[in-house]
């Protein structure tokens, strides 16, 4: 998203444009169920790289490629902190989260990659 910041100097007006950052907590599933909880500043790029396998770990192993659930903050430290309270919730809990916004766990990359 990008603001512009307007500043006046001797009797110039400037616009100065700049990239707000934002901060992204995200869920990854496998067609199985197994859910994979995230952090990243780039949502569609982080998802792409878990959908083609792109590190070892964790998705790589359980095939954890569809984006079934994210959530947007302006502070990196709230989206820290929502990352860790998820990761600390049982299944179930999560589970009805992504159901409370996706009901049908499609893979919302795909509705994200048409906005760009």
């Amino acid at each position: 998203m990008e603001e512009s910041l307007r500043l006046t100097f001797s009797g110039t007006i400037y616009l100065v444009a700049f990239r707000r950052l934002h901060y992204y907590v995200y869920i990854m599933a496998s067609n199985s169920g197994t859910l994979y909880i995230g952090f990243t500043n780039n949502i569609l790029r982080r998802s792409c790289e878990h959908q083609i396998d792109t590190f070892q770990g964790f998705t790589k192993k359980y095939h954890c490629h569809k984006l079934v659930y994210f959530e947007s903050y302006s502070d990196v430290n709230q989206a820290i902190a929502r990352e860790k309270q998820l990761k600390n919730w049982n299944r179930i809990k999560k589970m009805n989260l992504i159901k409370s916004q996706n009901p049908t766990w499609s893979d919302l990359s795909a509705k994200l990659f048409s906005l760009i």
